[in-house]
């Protein structure tokens, strides 16, 4: 039988017996095998500014980084980490302390969750949620703890229940671990949240765990806070981010971490067992990118809000509810409002039905019958794609 030894004895272990392939993974593949388009995994279609691929043509050239770098990442990036903490939220970080360069966000949060859990640690998450936390709170031995993020009345997204927060959280909670900009949902946490947040942490004596790669990817009124900023936080805090969402490389794999110097260094004890260091020329390039002006910031965020309503629009002509996001580059809908009932089943066909790819927000619940008719649209993709997505689409309303 697959997946058993001769002595029948499972190959997987328990912690990770329900995680099979991505969806992801098998989304992707899906497109390829039928020639769709593919709105499903978050990646663009373009490669980021030129001057900063540049800059690793040159690392690779100069030797610089295609052997070993610095475990903690090399000096030069870390030093613009911190500075782009400093610039943008005034949040000071001792880049030789405070500052982990990781293979992107996903080990990042991998690490933390390591090194902080112990076995039977609960783990606030706000669902639906990115299928990694699942995984590696599994893998560190905690128990997820999900708090719902539900669709606002109004219908113009979703927002945090702060009363259920508070019940969530009991003495075995050791974590909070956030996503604001949120991926799938694509909300942002407001002010007012976040200081609630801030408030049960420092009363419960929690740590938390921010994944903020979406961090310069908000649109109208919506503002981007780091959870660190607030009173009591920056000694509870581990903020992660990555250059892969914001610049456009997200092949390259380079992440960080910033927060208080003992935080850090437990990361970074599990970290150096995972991939102990990565990207090593690529490094060098995202140090350069950080330090951008703000025109790059603004111009690119003012790209995606534009893709964002291009794609909304479509999806509406064909029929779908669409709960406009306030970040990240995805489109949550809800395709019962067209007659559908079921998002997996739904996207399994929809190539076949259009050409198009995308993703069942189900598999990002508990419990799949929360997200049952939600399905999710990436609009990081060239205009002429996304305006062909749109026009197949629509075909589904005919």
């Amino acid at each position: 039988m697959a997946g058993m030894t001769s002595s029948s004895r499972p190959l997987l272990n328990r912690r990770l017996a329900e995680f099979g392939t991505t969806i992801f993974a098998e989304m992707s593949a899906l497109a390829v095998r039928t020639g769709s388009i593919n709105l499903g995994q978050g990646f663009p279609d373009t490669d980021g500014p030129e001057e900063i691929r540049e800059v690793a043509v040159r690392a690779l050239r100069d030797g610089r980084g295609n052997q070993y770098p610095p475990g903690p990442g090399i000096p030069e990036l870390r030093t613009a980490v911190a500075e782009h903490q400093l610039r943008r939220y005034g949040l000071s970080y001792d880049p030789d302390t405070e500052v982990l360069v990781t293979a992107g966000a996903t080990e990042a949060i991998a690490a933390a969750l390591l090194a902080l859990l112990e076995p039977g640690d609960e783990v606030i998450a706000l669902e639906p949620y990115y299928d990694s936390y699942a995984a590696c709170i599994a893998m560190a031995g905690g128990k997820r703890v999900p708090v719902t993020l539900r669709p606002h009345q109004e219908g113009a997204g979703f927002r945090l229940d702060l009363d259920e927060l508070r019940d969530a959280v009991t003495p075995r909670t050791r974590l909070l671990l956030l996503n604001t900009p949120h991926n799938p949902t694509g909300t942002v946490l407001t002010r007012p949240e976040l200081a609630e947040i801030a408030r049960l942490a420092v009363e419960h004596d929690l740590l938390v765990v921010t994944d903020e790669v979406y961090e310069h990817l908000v649109y109208d009124d919506a503002e981007h806070i780091p959870l660190a900023t607030f009173p009591g936080m920056r000694e509870r805090t581990v903020s992660i981010s990555s250059a892969g969402k914001t610049f456009s490389f997200t092949g390259w794999k380079v992440g960080w971490v910033t927060a208080d110097a003992p935080l850090v260094a437990a990361v970074r004890t599990a970290k150096q067992y995972l991939t102990y260091v990565s990207a090593g020329p690529f490094q060098y390039a995202i140090a350069e990118a950080l330090r951008l002006p703000d025109a790059y910031f603004d111009t690119f965020r003012a790209d995606l809000r534009r893709k964002r309503d291009l794609l909304g629009d479509g999806l509406r002509a064909a029929g779908f509810k669409v709960y406009q996001p306030q970040g990240t580059y995805f489109i949550t809908t809800d395709i019962a409002s067209s007659g559908e009932k079921d998002a997996y089943a739904f996207c399994r066909a929809l190539p076949e039905r259009c050409g198009v790819v995308a993703v069942p927000n189900s598999v990002f619940y508990d419990d799949p019958e929360a997200g049952r008719s939600q399905v999710r649209f990436a609009f990081c993709k060239r205009d002429d794609i996304l305006h062909e997505a749109a026009s197949r689409l629509r075909s589904l309303a005919n």
